[in-house]
This record gives structure tokens, C-alpha cells and sequence, in this order.
């Protein structure tokens, strides 16, 4: 076991964990934050679990705990303020991207880590960005439309 000290949606933790566990592990069963989805079983290939690193879309199920000490993390928890939805969660809800909403979490953090950095992304960095998400219900095409508009809403509250 080892102590580590790191930031989850801008709370400080410090934790007592087994190096090898992952961060998806840690989010689901210690701290109870479900948002993140465990679908590939560790591969990292489906995007379920992503999250927000140090400002990085990452695979959560690839990260290990013994990495985590001085990171700061986001989970789709996380983007709720005050009760209120963050626009991208709002923008994937009035465009019908969220379906089943098993992907919706990882791919609305990876739209974060996108329009974060690009405020207003080519429909070609969106693909990229959501690349890495995948999902059975959208045709990603409602996803895409929803970043455009979380994008021209934030530009414009700015």
C-alpha cells in the first residue's frame, strides 16, 4: 500500500492504495463516482472511462494509482456546478446524443479536454477528439453537433 495526495474534481485526496489498482478502479469502488464506466476490461480501447488528467482526455482504466500522487483529476461528476448542468452536458442532451448514455460520460470529458484547449474546433478536430469514444447508439453525428453548439454557447458566456 501507498499513500498518495491528488486532486478529484477540485477536491484534495489523500488515499491509501495499492499502486496496482487503477484509476477507474479507485473512482468506482472507492470513491463511489460511477460516471466512468469499465466496458473493455482494461484495454483501453472503448473510451467509457475517460476522464479529465492534468487537462488530458485519458483512458482511466490505464492509468494506476501508484501514478496519481500530485495529479488532478475531473470526472463527469465533477462538471456539475451548483446543481447545473456544464454546457457540453446540455449541448449532448438537446441534440440526442446521449441515447443509451453508457459513452455519453467519457465522450462529454473528451469534449472538454477539446474545447478547452480549441475553443472553436474544426467538425475535423471534434472526430479526433471523440475518436477515442466509442459508442453503438449515435452515429456520432449528434455527438459532433453537440460539441459545435457547446462550443458557440461557452464562446459566447465568455
Amino acid at each position: 500500500m501507498m499513500n498518495i495526495k491528488f486532486t478529484l474534481n477540485k477536491s484534495v485526496i489523500n488515499a491509501n492504495v495499492s499502486p496496482g489498482m487503477t484509476l477507474l478502479e479507485y473512482l468506482r469502488d472507492e470513491a463511489g463516482l460511477t460516471g466512468a464506466k469499465n466496458s473493455c476490461g482494461g484495454e483501453g480501447e472503448c473510451g467509457a472511462c475517460t476522464v479529465i488528467m492534468d487537462r488530458e482526455a485519458v483512458n482511466s482504466c490505464l492509468i494506476l494509482m501508484g501514478q496519481m500522487d500530485g495529479h488532478e483529476v475531473v470526472t463527469i461528476e465533477g462538471l456539475t456546478m451548483d446543481g447545473e448542468l456544464h454546457p457540453i452536458q446540455k449541448a449532448f442532451i438537446s441534440a440526442g446524443a446521449v441515447q443509451c448514455g453508457f459513452c455519453t460520460p467519457g465522450a462529454v470529458l473528451s469534449a472538454k479536454a477539446l474545447l478547452d484547449k480549441v475553443p472553436v474546433p474544426s467538425e475535423d478536430e471534434i472526430r479526433e477528439a471523440l475518436s477515442g469514444n466509442l459508442c453503438r447508439c449515435t452515429g456520432y453525428s449528434k455527438m459532433i453537433t453537440a460539441v459545435q453548439t457547446a462550443s458557440r454557447e461557452i464562446s459566447h458566456a465568455q
